[in-house]
């Protein structure tokens, strides 16, 4: 249901937020949809917040990674339970020797985009079939000029059946009842 849902979202994005923004070698920056929610006090503590602003999902993802100060950008979602911070070493780390970094989901997706921004400004997100299984092809179709690398293959949870995946995976999910 949609109570359950919405829990979910928070209480497990809340805890990938704290466990990523933990760490010294990145600053962690929370993108806020939609741009009302910025300054609601549901969001961790101490962590910068900006608005995602309108479009869809590859217009919001730009937005961002144009948004950040000069450098190798990462953006992930809040709906990855098992993401830890040396996945996002990683990313960082196969920057260093790629315009583009993409850590693909089982769906045919991604949960995580990192750019170099080394060189020239890229779009990956034009034209791509969202939560389709075609998104990480078609981010690939995009990118088909530059160097991509790939991270570790992590799941989303976009749904029931996703949760129930990774609840099996990880051994114990706990949710509050509503």
């Amino acid at each position: 249901g949609v109570g359950r849902a919405v829990a979910f979202a928070r209480s497990g994005g809340q805890a990938s937020m704290r466990r990523l923004a933990r760490d010294p070698r990145w600053e962690a920056v929370i993108a806020v949809a939609p741009d009302t929610a910025v300054g609601q006090p549901i969001w961790p503590r101490g962590l910068r917040r900006v608005p995602q602003g309108r479009g869809d999902l590859g217009a919001r993802m730009q937005r961002m990674l144009d948004r950040m100060p000069p450098g190798p950008v990462v953006v992930v979602g809040t709906d990855i339970p098992r993401i830890r911070p040396a996945h996002v070493a990683q990313a960082f780390g196969l920057l260093g020797r790629a315009d583009a970094v993409l850590g693909p989901a089982g769906d045919g997706g991604y949960w995580l985009v990192g750019l170099s921004r080394r060189r020239r400004r890229l779009t990956p997100f034009g034209r791509v079939r969202w939560s389709s299984p075609d998104a990480l092809s078609d981010t690939l179709a995009n990118l088909a000029r530059s160097t991509v690398l790939l991270a570790a293959t992590l799941e989303d949870v976009d749904d029931a059946a996703g949760l129930k995946r990774d609840a099996l995976r990880i051994g114990r999910l706990v949710l509050p009842a509503g």
